[in-house]
């Protein structure tokens, strides 16, 4: 690419100082400007290519080629879930998983049947709408069993955070992968690896400390969080539920099985089996089967269909809020598509090399201080995948597993550290009701084990590569 040729006589010195420049003005646009993140986005991402010598005929070539890039792979897996979260959630699968794994738990330990119900729930649904459709069956526990509310909130939000965090589809995990060029399959695979201890210890164990450290706190009359429940003979069955939320990750773990057999020779890759089963395995077809079955069996056979609406309008309600978050994604797209052509992700891959910083490490910091600053996980998550992107493409050594294990060391940077700049934040303590110091004291607290254990079991696996 002209861009690429052109930038590359400036110094190191001089494209380091552009790229630092570039996030303190994308930080200043979206904290004191409060300007939309995709339009901080798109404004320094031109800004960047102008300085570092992409010529005006490069410009929008340079701009659209990460754009579209990133939107191809993103946009459908996003959609998909959106949509097969949405299905689960207003056909009562979410209350049929807690309510089963209440049983099944017992009272005694209700709240780990509640944070695993939301831990299944949490695959394909983001953070914020997955807590308040769970919150009428968090109230309700905590009402039958007269106990503190945190005791059974904070767990089901710790293992939503877990999920949001670190697993695909949720749009963190997706862009870093996609950023990476790491497979989606082999990223799903070191996320739970990485986030099922994680959530136990600190989503789980780690909220219960804290929750039994705070003041009694009782269930608010907030009508506003609560949804109309589904009558208990409409509901789906906990095994149809199980099936619609655990197929996909089948088919995705399936293709990433399938083609890493294949290619070291164990299974005939030219056996149009083998072939079908890998493609239907490939997320974006995984998720689109997943999310069809998904309507067949919560909405088309439902008895609840009448109340539930058409599948027309259960698409649109679900895909309407993830519009910003796709558009986000791809405008991090198009800063790191920038970051490639100009050679400034060559000039910090010398400068971490020159200062022996490890690459994971860098990413994981550099998540981090986004995430502090500005607060949205998905603009720390996609921006910091597009600044460390040219520097891991660079090392052939990095692809594969090590790069899947890099995009989860970034996102678990993205999504820790919540404080009062995070939307989550607020929703959270709003639907808690809990005041501001108690939530610093308990959901910051979760966020940042989250987020340094998470981080500390990607660098060992890396490690062990």
């Amino acid at each position: 690419m002209l861009g690429t040729t052109q930038a590359a006589g400036a110094s190191t010195l001089a494209l380091m100082l552009i790229a630092a420049a570039a996030i303190i003005i994308l930080l200043l646009l979206i904290i004191r400007v409060r300007l939309h993140p995709f339009f901080a986005l798109v404004i320094v991402s031109i800004g960047t290519a102008l300085a570092t010598g992409i010529s005006g005929a490069d410009l929008v070539p340079t701009l659209l080629g990460g754009f579209g890039k990133t939107l191809g792979n993103v946009a459908l897996l996003i959609g998909f879930g959106a949509v097969l979260g949405r299905i689960v959630a207003v056909s009562g699968g979410a209350q049929v998983l807690a309510d089963t794994l209440i049983k099944l738990f017992g009272h005694s330990r209700a709240p780990l049947g509640l944070s695993i119900a939301c831990l299944l729930f949490g695959f394909p649904i983001f953070l914020d709408a997955a807590f308040v459709v769970m919150l009428p069956v968090i109230y309700s526990v905590a009402r039958e069993l007269k106990a503190s509310l945190l005791l059974y909130g904070l767990p089901a939000a710790g293992a939503f955070l877990v999920m949001h965090a670190l697993v695909p589809p949720h749009p963190g995990p997706v862009a870093a992968a996609v950023f990476l060029q790491a497979d989606i399959g082999q990223v799903l695979f070191i996320a739970l690896l990485v986030g099922l201890p994680t959530w136990y210890l600190m989503g789980y164990r780690l909220s219960l400390i804290l929750a039994n450290r705070m003041p009694f706190q009782a269930v608010p009359n907030l009508m506003g969080g609560s949804s109309e429940e589904v009558p208990a003979d409409k509901r789906p069955a906990f095994r149809t539920v199980l099936l619609v939320l655990l197929l996909p990750l089948v088919l995705i773990f399936l293709n990433t099985g399938l083609s890493t057999l294949s290619h070291g020779g164990m299974v005939d890759a030219d056996n149009p089996l083998i072939q079908g089963l890998i493609l239907i395995g490939e997320t974006p077809i995984a998720m689109l089967i997943s999310t069809c079955i998904a309507m067949w069996l919560l909405v088309i056979r439902s008895p609840q269909r009448e109340a539930i609406g058409s599948i027309n309008e259960t698409v649109e309600q679900a895909l309407s809020p993830v519009c910003s978050i796709i558009l986000i994604t791809g405008a991090g797209g198009m800063f790191g598509g920038v970051l490639t052509a100009s050679g400034i992700g060559d000039a910090l891959a010398d400068s971490l090399q020159s200062y022996g910083l490890p690459i994971i490490l860098a990413g994981y910091v550099i998540a981090s201080v986004i995430r502090i600053a500005q607060g949205s996980a998905t603009v720390a998550g996609t921006t910091a995948a597009g600044i460390m992107a040219p520097v891991v493409l660079a090392d052939p050594s990095l692809s594969g597993l090590p790069a899947a294990c890099i995009a989860v060391a970034i996102v678990a940077g993205a999504i820790g550290y919540s404080h009062v700049n995070d939307s989550g934040f607020w929703l959270v303590g709003r639907f808690l009701g809990v005041d501001t110091k108690t939530m610093l004291k308990t959901w910051t607290v979760i966020s940042i084990g989250i987020s340094l254990m998470a981080f500390g079991l990607a660098w060992l696996v890396f490690s062990l590569l």
